[in-house]
């Protein structure tokens, strides 16, 4: 484990996140939103079915689930081994989730559900180059507090961090046990974001993985008869 590493690690254990620098690098970061903007934008209909109403945010989003598109599923499973590093924790992915956000809006103050114990919140570009805040409390909440507590707008008394993440940047935090969002309105046109979740194949919330999706049966490789003839 290199000094980086160890040190990501402590202050993840110690206070519930870890501000990890170019997790993708920027090229790759911005090949990534570049794939998704092409295929997302080939058709008015995809466009328009991607466009959801707000959930932790104030404004209607373009969002849809890594599952559905396999360059975001391969990034999330690929990430897997270095979150590992991370935790310190044997983990298995859960989900994956994309969204754009508008100009002027927020993300509510809120916690994750179970598939989230181990959460990274990446921005992936900035339309105006402007790097918008991500906030993230300093209580730490048992999951059962945690999930009743109403969102906010802000977090109230408590003590919070708020972080500069530059596109590929991240920051891997608890998303079950902390309250995170984003408090100031969103400065640029639109912003562009993976949200990626992990549980502890050991853990209390083990049954997640995969966000209880069924995944393929591998299926038979069959090779062709000796002396036939191939593509």
């Amino acid at each position: 484990m290199t000094a980086d590493q160890a040190e990501a690690r402590a202050h993840y254990d110690a206070h519930g996140y870890a501000h990890l620098r170019e997790v993708a690098p920027p090229a790759v970061a911005r090949g990534l939103l570049g794939l998704i903007s092409r295929d997302l934008t080939a058709r008015p209909e995809t466009l328009a079915r991607t466009l959801k109403k707000p959930s932790v945010n104030t404004r209607p989003a373009y969002e849809f689930y890594g599952y559905h598109y396999a360059p975001v599923m391969g990034f999330h499973w690929g990430l897997t081994s270095r979150m590992c590093e991370v935790t310190g924790k044997r983990l298995i992915p859960t989900y994956a989730y994309f969204r754009v956000y508008q100009q002027g809006d927020v993300c509510i103050v809120h916690s994750d559900r179970p598939s989230c114990e181990h959460s990274l919140s990446m921005p992936l570009g900035y339309s105006d180059g402007r790097v918008w805040s991500f906030a993230i409390g300093r209580n730490w909440y048992d999951f059962e507090i945690a999930s009743k507590m109403e969102a906010a707008r802000d977090f109230g008394d408590e003590p919070f961090s708020e972080l500069q993440l530059n596109p590929g940047d991240a920051v891997l935090y608890k998303g079950v046990n902390y309250r995170h969002g984003r408090l100031t309105p969103n400065p640029n046109r639109w912003s562009a974001h993976l949200f990626l979740h992990w549980v502890d194949s050991e853990g209390p919330y083990k049954e997640w993985a995969f966000d209880k999706q069924a995944l393929p049966e591998v299926r038979d490789f069959p090779f062709p008869e000796p002396g036939a003839a191939t593509g």
